[in-house]
């Protein structure tokens, strides 16, 4: 059999190989018909649209995408073609929410705000929604949750309507799928009237999908000071993206929020794994053996005279969003390179906190650590 694989997919390489006759390693955004006519699966990342322009007359019966996301599949054609299809739900939520927790210290320590009381307005709570939703309980946030479709079969309870998220939260993020039609689409959820909704002061922050925020819109919003402040890692139009809203959001990122490297090794054990059972490969339960990471492992923490600033001098050794933003504002045209090449990323259970000598942690600087998943060394 014969896998075309997106050649930037990490640990995928020699993988395969010996359960295969070919695996056949391409730039995502650039393969073509003729590149997958007699494959028969693909391994993809979201660049990669898969649809009946791409796939027909060719002889695929499989494809797994090593992404949580799939609204670069046409599963309607795909289902009626008869080719089968998998993602990977959950594999980066991890790092998406320490994408978040980086911003919201981050955007708390740069407008002198404390997070501790302050609303957090979550909108779409799957796999990364309740991860966000956990990390700022763990920063002392009150947490909204508003999901649609999870309150229509869970019961309303946990939930709260889209006017509350709007009118009550201090910082607005959003956690859904793009999907174009039907009474739960989100393609330009977030619109002019939505952004014009918000509490005064309020920031908004979409690691989503580009489209499901109407760009024009938030970019009238900051430039008109009705939305605080605002966060990006994705964008409409990808990779050429609007470099006016750019300059005025705060962070600004390559769609890398969900790129640790605990991610992308869960994406694509997910990807062969599914593969494997397809098509009964004698392959089960493969992982990356090695997943590297820094060597200093531990943090040395003191107190900084608040908890925002102690928990971002923790935070940001793991992950800082200001060096990926720095990238993207100095270099915009390289957005697609900056995602191909980014830099190793371990999440926060790599990591363990030691406590300087001499210094008292708050307890709940300590508990806080502990629930974003840092390990502790306390003296």
């Amino acid at each position: 059999m014969k896998v075309v694989a997106d050649d930037k997919i990490p640990f995928l390489k020699g993988v395969l190989e010996p359960y295969c006759d070919s695996v056949v390693y391409l730039p995502g955004g650039k393969t073509n018909p003729e590149d997958v006519k007699d494959a028969d699966a693909l391994i993809t990342r979201t660049r990669t649209k898969c649809n009946e322009k791409l796939l027909a007359g060719s002889k695929v019966k499989f494809i797994a995408t090593a992404t949580i996301g799939f609204d670069h599949f046409d599963a309607a054609y795909l289902d009626a073609a008869g080719i089968a299809w998998t993602n990977a739900p959950g594999c980066n939520s991890s790092s998406v929410k320490q994408y978040i927790t980086s911003v919201l210290l981050n955007l708390a320590s740069d407008h002198g705000i404390s997070l501790r009381g302050k609303t957090l307005g979550v909108v779409g709570v799957g796999n990364v929604g309740s991860k966000v939703a956990a990390s700022g309980r763990a920063l002392g946030m009150k947490v909204l949750l508003n999901d649609p479709p999870r309150a229509e079969k869970e019961g309303a309870e946990q939930f709260v309507s889209l006017e509350r998220i709007q009118s009550e939260s201090d910082f607005v993020t959003l956690h859904v799928p793009l999907t174009e039609a039907g009474k739960d689409k989100t393609y330009h959820l977030a619109d002019a009237d939505f952004l014009k909704k918000l509490k005064p002061g309020a920031f908004f922050i979409n690691s989503s999908r580009g489209e499901v925020c109407d760009n024009a819109a938030l970019k009238a919003a900051l430039q008109a000071g009705t939305v605080r402040g605002a966060v990006l890692d994705v964008w409409e139009n990808e990779p050429e993206i609007d470099l006016e809203l750019l300059r005025l959001v705060d962070y600004g990122t390559p769609h890398i929020a969900g790129y640790s490297t605990d991610g992308k090794a869960n994406g694509t054990a997910m990807s062969v794994e599914s593969l494997c059972r397809f098509f009964g490969l004698k392959l089960k339960d493969w992982y990356p053996s090695s997943v590297p990471g820094p060597d200093a492992r531990e943090i040395t923490l003191a107190d900084q005279g608040s908890f925002e600033k102690t928990m971002l001098e923790a935070v940001s050794v793991s992950y800082d969003v200001k060096g990926d933003c720095a990238r993207l504002k100095a270099s915009p045209e390289t957005f697609e390179k900056q995602r191909g090449d980014y830099p190793l990323r371990r999440e926060f259970p790599y990591y363990t906190v030691a406590v300087k000598d001499g210094s008292r942690l708050n307890p709940e600087i300590l508990s806080a650590l502990r629930e974003l998943g840092f390990n502790l060394k306390e003296a």
